[in-house]
């Protein structure tokens, strides 16, 4: 409840401090290392990406001692008017979070070179911007190989948001991780064509589980609390959450999350440039980094067997080592062949 009092009051602020355009400093001391940070449509409440980002934020703050402030973009038309009130303010790093933004962000790092960057998701060739990027494909495949272990109808599904090159790397992993373990598995694929269609993620999970697929991959930020909501009542079926760690929002029925560390990314950008080692460039993090990998099956280890966990140990080690390389495209996937562990 605290945790859900907190985004509801910085999400109300955020929200009224975009609309009006009067951002400001008020509360930071000086010499503090400020932390500005532009939201996705999705927004602080969606359980997924935006809220990991935020939760970087936070760890920067407890730990750091940081100033840190958010502004929510409520649609793409605001991506450019908050990168540049925060750019106003001179904050040390400015975070833009979303692949969305990629084009707003290098429009105004270029006519600000002095001002400090950071995008996530996304690739942005300006020296004052710093790249994050994670290989989604590396724990989207354990969520595959997990989903083809538990199935019972040999029939899963994927539900990804916009049709993208960044969620196919979530689509060709998981994918080949499910014929990893089933190479004859049934695996649809349906995109809502957003990520904030609350209602469409439910009725898409619907059709899909109404068609036999029995586990959903969602990787499509709130759109995926729809499928969530759809899960509840049905007997036998399951997600698989997306981002941030989903297993709590629906008990027992999603079976596990593909946790996407951004809030690691986001801490370590700021920790970096605290020490006067600012990062530069572009940065990858993946599964060796620590920064993607699935939960720990609180309230699913019924069907998540110690044999299977096990088994995903294996497979995890095997992408560690560089045995098994997931694919990131469709390109990729086609060419995929099992691996024999």
């Amino acid at each position: 409840m605290r945790w859900r009092a907190l985004v509801a009051f910085v999400a109300a602020a955020a929200s009224a401090f975009a609309f009006s355009g009067c951002a400001h400093h008020r509360g930071a001391r000086p010499g503090q290392l400020k932390l500005g940070m532009v939201t996705d449509v999705g927004g602080l409440g969606d359980r997924s990406f935006n809220d990991s980002a935020y939760r970087g934020l936070l760890m920067s703050k407890k730990r750091l001692h940081a100033y840190i402030q958010v502004l929510q973009s409520r649609s793409a038309a605001d991506y450019q008017p908050n990168l540049n009130a925060l750019t106003n303010l001179h904050f040390d790093m400015i975070y833009a979070v979303g692949f969305l933004m990629g084009l707003d962000l290098d429009s105004v790092a270029k006519q600000h070179p002095q001002q400090r960057y950071a995008i996530i998701d996304a690739v942005v060739n300006d020296p004052n911007v710093v790249s994050i990027t994670f290989r989604e494909q590396d724990g989207s495949f354990l969520a595959g190989a997990l989903a083809a272990m538990v199935s019972k109808t040999h029939h899963i599904a994927f539900l990804g948001g916009q049709d993208i090159p960044l969620i196919e790397k979530f689509q060709a992993g998981y994918i080949a991780g499910a014929r990893e373990i089933d190479p004859t598995i049934r695996v649809d694929v349906k995109y809502a064509g957003s990520f904030d269609d609350v209602a469409a993620g439910k009725e898409l999970a619907n059709l899909m589980f109404n068609d036999g697929a029995d586990i959903i991959f969602t990787a499509a930020g709130k759109v995926g609390l729809g499928a969530i909501d759809a899960v509840k009542d049905r007997s036998g079926d399951f997600i698989i959450g997306v981002d941030s760690d989903q297993d709590a929002l629906a008990p027992g029925k999603v079976l596990t999350s593909m946790v996407k560390k951004v809030n690691v990314a986001v801490f370590d950008v700021a920790r970096s440039l605290q020490e006067h080692k600012p990062m530069s460039g572009h940065v990858v993090f993946g599964l060796k980094d620590g920064a993607i990998g699935l939960t720990d099956f609180k309230y699913t280890r019924e069907y998540v067997t110690a044999p299977r966990r096990a088994e995903l140990a294996t497979i995890t080690r095997a992408i560690a080592d560089g045995r098994i390389s997931p694919p990131d495209t469709l390109q990729a996937l086609a060419a995929f062949t099992p691996v024999k562990l």
